[in-house]
């Protein structure tokens, strides 16, 4: 029996991105904050790399550490992403969106698949030309690929002012 989610609503609804947006931003940025349930009741933040395809947000990792214990032992997590900020002609404060996608996580163990994802990273974040068959020989065997499911999914247009 599938868990009934109930998320509360935003707030500052006026400043709601659309769902659009929010795809657009985690099509695009490099990098979010991942925060997981850690230890001793803290909660831990850590910034990712990642990779947005199919509704689903991907980033790879080290096969042990303190991310992985605190995934395991609570697969619920936060990722948090920001648009790069603008400043508009005029203006002195800065402009972005945030993305918050609250969901679980879970490891990749199918070796094909958990390849053809490290091969997807790789596109986007290294550069042309890049010896991404070397590189998958040495490191792919000692990487590990977490895949997030949105649950839900929110933005939010800020003006820090």
């Amino acid at each position: 029996m599938k868990e009934e989610l109930s998320f509360r609503p935003m707030r500052r609804f006026k400043q709601q991105a659309t769902r659009e947006e929010c795809l657009s931003i985690l099509a695009n940025a490099p990098r979010g904050i991942l925060s997981v349930h850690g230890e001793n009741g803290y909660p831990y933040g850590i910034p990712m790399n990642y990779f947005f395809l199919e509704g689903k947000i991907y980033f790879h990792c080290a096969m042990e550490g303190h991310k992985l214990d605190a995934i395991r032992a609570n697969d619920k997590v936060c990722f948090t992403v920001l648009s790069e900020p603008v400043k508009h002609p005029g203006e002195w404060w800065n402009c972005f969106t945030s993305v918050v996608c609250f969901g679980r996580i879970a490891e990749v163990n199918a070796q094909e698949r958990k390849n053809a994802l490290l091969r997807t990273l790789g596109a986007k974040f290294f550069p042309a030309g890049y010896d991404l068959d070397n590189d998958m020989a040495k490191n792919a065997p000692r990487a590990l690929i977490l895949e997030l499911t949105i649950d839900l999914m929110s933005g939010k247009h800020v003006r820090e002012k």
